[in-house]
């Protein structure tokens, strides 16, 4: 049961995803030439040079990517990018040909492009998938630079696409390409980040002990005691350290204030954890 609903949820972020990039592609990039990247990119290009539909260069061109990704990312990996590419070219067809931002309004298309663009990027990666084209590249080069974000080896392939566009549709268009790009990879590096993002908390005081049994049996979260000593105070005492979700802190800090309100409380930012209670590791 479990596994369906996530499942179920995985293919709503898919389908919800698609639909806000099939709209920022065709109802905004498009009717003003904004190249940023990406097949959807390449086929404003070609739609510009040759009149090819934004649907047929998209799925055209990711035929040997699905190839390359299924050994390098596994089918399953690219069964549902499979999907997401497929319902992308459907949707690029049915989708009005209507342009959503005043005409020549460079500046607003590349902002609000950049954030429908990045939520849909966002939502398909927290999928396990991509919308195909430079989402699929940009994964299996992920595959052995991980080091790197999925956005970040995106934003490079992507320099490479705006570079063929500048020398399309000129300097102007270009730069604003470059703006967009950057609130698109602001907001996709939101999207996949902020989902793993939790707290963790630092607590010295003198009823330690009572405190760290009070979060392993109200909170049922673990708890790590430091031993640790005070220069200014010269004093050895021992320090919790603790990882808990954001949605946890408050009750945290009514939990340590009840036992002593002269604890010390340092509550600090912690990007990803993996583990029990938190996110499983992923190869």
């Amino acid at each position: 049961m479990k596994l369906r609903k996530r499942q179920i949820r995985d293919y709503f972020f898919l389908f919800l995803g698609v639909l806000l990039i099939g709209i920022s592609s065709k109802n905004i990039y498009s009717p003003m030439n904004l190249i940023i990247g990406g097949v959807s990119g390449v086929s404003i290009i070609l739609n510009h040079l040759i009149g090819m539909p934004l649907w047929l260069s998209n799925t055209v061109i990711n035929i040997p990517l699905f190839l390359i990704g299924g050994r390098v990312k596994g089918w399953r990996f690219i069964r549902r990018t499979f999907f997401a590419t497929m319902l992308l070219s459907l949707l690029l067809w049915l989708i009005p040909d209507v342009p959503i931002i005043p005409k020549q309004d460079l500046f607003l298309s590349s902002i609000f492009g950049g954030i429908i663009m990045g939520i849909g990027s966002g939502l398909i990666f927290l999928a396990e998938a991509t919308s195909g084209g430079t989402d699929l590249l940009a994964a299996i080069i992920q595959k052995y630079l991980r080091h790197y974000t999925l956005p970040q080896v995106m934003q490079f392939l992507d320099a490479i696409i705006v570079l063929w566009g500048l020398q399309i549709f000129g300097v102007e268009h270009a730069l604003y390409a470059i703006v967009s790009i950057y609130v698109f990879t602001r907001v996709s590096d939101g999207i996949l980040e902020g989902m793993h993002f939790a707290k963790a908390a630092y607590i010295i005081s003198a009823k330690s002990k009572e405190i760290a049994e009070r979060i392993q049996k109200d909170m049922e979260r673990g708890v790590t005691g430091i031993p640790s000593h005070g220069l200014y105070s010269g004093a050895s005492f021992e320090m919790l350290y603790c990882v808990l979700s954001r949605r946890e802190i408050t009750k945290l800090k009514d939990l340590v204030h009840e036992i002593d309100e002269r604890a010390f409380l340092i509550i600090a930012d912690v990007r990803e954890v993996l583990g029990e209670g938190f996110n499983t590791y992923k190869e």
